[in-house]
């Protein structure tokens, strides 16, 4: 009795083992910030970037108009929104890039959780989020509408019921986006608001919203990276500043 014992807590302790490496494995592989990010979007000298204790990217230009906190794709380096968040900052939009754990934001949905808290000047404050990061966003401010004045969301749609919900909401994909799900985007429309904004942009793919190469099974982009970001710049800059 005591061998079948034995034996059955070691094939145990093999399965679990093996379910350890495998997870570690799919955590350790993930998109990674392309080196030259920085080269490309320099920031304006006027954009004070600093690392938080926590992780957090924290982008502050002078006399910010509005504040926007960012959760990162699923399974992509968050330094490689570092280029969005430069070029929405030179805009006047103070910016915070949320450090997920693992880089995927479902396992730290509150991690926007006392950010505004931490700059009073600034008064209206927006939260977004890319792919993965863009959904858990919308779980956020499921809960916590009454501090953000809206959400943006970059190649991503909300699964939580926003709709009675008295937020903004922008929505932007790219015409050659292949890895967000359509068919689950265009059913998950009746959880916005009504008057949502949807902007469609040409030529644009899932991956150019960060700077971190090609995705698997995305489309073939007809702009480049630069192009891309900086048109999602100035769509967040329009859509917090209206």
């Amino acid at each position: 009795m005591k061998k079948k014992i034995i034996k059955v807590l070691i094939a145990v302790a093999v399965v679990v083992a093996v379910m350890v490496g495998a997870m570690g494995i799919y955590l350790g592989d993930y998109y990674k910030a392309q080196v030259d990010a920085e080269a490309v979007f320099a920031p304006e000298k006027n954009v004070k970037i600093t690392t938080i204790e926590n992780g957090n990217m924290v982008f502050v230009p002078e006399n910010p108009v509005a504040g926007f906190v960012f959760y990162p794709g699923g399974k992509v380096e968050y330094t490689s929104y570092k280029p969005l968040m430069e070029a929405c900052a030179s805009r006047g939009i103070a910016c915070v890039i949320v450090k997920m754990p693992f880089n995927l934001a479902v396992f730290d949905v509150n991690g926007a959780e006392g950010i505004t808290d931490m700059y009073p000047e600034i008064s209206e404050w927006y939260i977004g989020g890319h792919s993965l990061g863009g959904s858990m966003a919308a779980s956020y401010i499921s809960e916590n509408s009454d501090e953000y004045k809206g959400l943006v969301l970059l190649g991503s749609y909300s699964t939580a019921d926003l709709s009675e919900k008295k937020i903004d909401v922008l929505s932007v994909f790219g015409s050659e986006d292949k890895v967000m799900n359509k068919e689950k985007y265009n059913e998950s429309k009746i959880n916005l608001p009504a008057n949502f904004e949807e902007v469609i942009i040409e030529g644009g793919c899932h991956a150019y919203f960060g700077m971190y190469g090609a995705q698997d099974g995305d489309g073939t982009p007809t702009i480049s990276n630069v192009e891309q970001i900086n048109t999602t710049a100035d769509l967040i800059c329009d859509f917090l500043t209206k």
